[in-house]
């Protein structure tokens, strides 16, 4: 027995009417009977089309202030009768229901309203009912109803329609009903969120209605997803497209830049989310280059990021080192004929919009959810502890240092000098080791530590680190303090000569 069914009626009631109207014509086209209300009734009108008004069908008109136009049993037994089933065919008969094999419905636009800044009274008028209801009845009915809930389904509906003249398996309206409780969901979700934005209630709604399948996930036997408005974010200008630990790399790239924005010219180098080189000058040339300087061993194959627009000379510099991702708020012409001189390597422009304000990772067998550490450490923050005080440069720096400090992975310590990143130690399991790991690292790379400060994503419970620091020619230290045993290295300190500042902050990064 085929499940096909031949769309003869269809009940259309959208807020947005972009890209309706070649649909309606082709209802039109293929006889169907179309039913209506309110805008969209006189939108299919005033194309030249027949279409029943929804009162007609009723006998009620649309209601207090238009809250109330479709729900009715007229409507939604039209919607929810199963055409095989000889008790609900009578009753249709009974009680002169028309059958409607096709809703088109959209939903009020209650997440632009509420990104608008909109009033809370505006906000609740655009919770939609009517809409909300038609998506829920016609698609739970697919074995007999095609629901399109989203302008975004149009053009493959349209196809539908022409290809097969009308025709639908049950298969298409499956499909067509999955898309619409997605709408549904999400929609709901929204909602909930708006609600529930002091979070009173500890419940979680995530939904993202875009998403890609990435080539693979952090490594080629896993499968990777991504879920979310990368455009909104990005403008790609060029080359491949972006892996799973590209989106990683660009997600701390962004963050780490974000405390740089509006100051003067800042480059950095990240590789594995931390950042291996970064360094801020008067030109973004210079900077790019002491950024490099940093770590250059690192640096190949890493994503780069600026704060400001990539200009020629900085592009030709650029062009000499393998990278994956350049990010920055806009290329010169000149910079991009030069990028593009890679064809795989990808250029983003960062459009400026607001990340989130919690962050979601995967426990157990639950989530994790906290609010983003969107403190930045200033100088007005700062406590001195020590009587040797900091100079101005050194404070500087120290502030520098902090803002790097905070994205990179713990147990960290950063080491800076004039603006520039010296070298870092990272994800160390003790403090000591990332100290070590830090200094080795600079001198490699032929830094001269004397003079430079370093930064403590936490405090220190004894004070080899500030000793360590020391010896190595440090003379400025900032770091949370909060140990129960602070005293022993502001001691230390005191007898040494090296300043040191708390925050009052921690900035752990796991």
């Amino acid at each position: 027995m085929s499940n096909n069914k031949t769309i003869k009626s269809a009940l259309i009631s959208v807020f947005s009417k972009d890209g309706l109207e070649p649909i309606v014509k082709q209802l039109d086209a293929q006889g169907v009977t179309i039913y209506s209300t309110g805008g969209t009734e006189k939108f299919i009108k005033d194309l030249g089309i027949n279409v029943v008004p929804v009162e007609d069908v009723t006998s009620y008109p649309s209601i207090l202030g238009g809250r109330v136009k479709t729900l009715h049993p007229k409507v939604f037994g039209g919607i929810l009768n199963r055409q095989n089933n000889e008790s609900d065919v009578a009753e249709l008969a009974e009680y002169q229901i028309p059958q409607i094999d096709l809703v088109i419905v959209d939903l009020y636009p209650f997440e632009k309203t509420v990104a608008s800044g909109a009033s809370n009274q505006d906000i609740i008028e655009k919770i939609d009912i009517g809409g909300i209801s038609l998506i829920r009845a016609a698609a739970k009915n697919y074995a007999d109803v095609v629901c399109v809930a989203s302008v975004n389904d149009y053009a493959e509906f349209l196809e539908l329609l022409k290809s097969k003249n009308g025709d639908t398996s049950e298969s298409d309206r499956k499909l067509f009903a999955a898309k619409a409780f997605n709408v549904s969901s999400h929609y709901d979700s929204a909602i909930f969120n708006y609600f529930n934005s002091n979070h009173d209630i500890a419940s979680l709604k995530i939904s993202e209605t875009s998403g890609k399948v990435l080539r693979y996930g952090e490594n080629p036997h896993q499968k990777g997803f991504f879920f979310g408005d990368f455009e909104a974010m990005f403008t790609k200008l060029h080359g491949k497209e972006l892996s799973y630990n590209n989106l990683l790399d660009v997600d701390a790239a962004v963050t780490l830049m974000n405390e740089f924005k509006g100051e003067a010219p800042t480059f950095a180098i990240l590789k594995h989310n931390n950042a291996c080189g970064l360094a801020q000058r008067e030109t973004l040339h210079q900077a790019y280059v002491d950024a490099l300087a940093g770590d250059p061993v690192s640096a190949f194959g890493g994503i780069l990021i600026s704060n400001t627009e990539i200009d020629k000379a900085t592009a030709e510099e650029i062009h000499g080192l393998f990278c994956e991702v350049v990010i920055a708020p806009s290329f010169s012409n000149d910079a991009l004929e030069i990028l593009k001189g890679k064809k795989n390597r990808i250029l983003l422009i960062q459009n400026d919009i607001e990340l989130p304000k919690t962050t979601v990772r995967s426990c157990l067998n639950g989530v994790l959810v906290q609010d983003r550490d969107n403190i930045t450490d200033a100088l007005s923050d700062l406590s001195e502890a020590t009587n040797n005080k900091p100079s101005k440069s050194e404070l500087e720096d120290l502030i520098f240092a902090s803002k790097i400090c905070k994205h990179t992975k713990s147990n960290t310590i950063v080491l800076a000098k004039n603006k520039q990143l010296c070298a870092s130690g990272t994800g160390q399991t003790s403090r000591v080791d990332a100290l070590n790991q830090a200094i080795h690292k600079a001198q490699s790379f032929n830094f001269d530590l004397k003079g430079s400060v370093m930064a403590s994503d936490a405090f220190f419970p004894f004070p080899d680190c500030v000793e360590i620091a020391d010896k190595a020619g440090i003379t400025a230290v900032i770091q949370p303090g909060g140990s129960i045993k602070d005293q022993l290295s502001i001691d230390y300190c005191n007898e040494n000569n090296v300043a040191m500042v708390f925050t009052g902050t921690r900035h752990f990064k796991h």
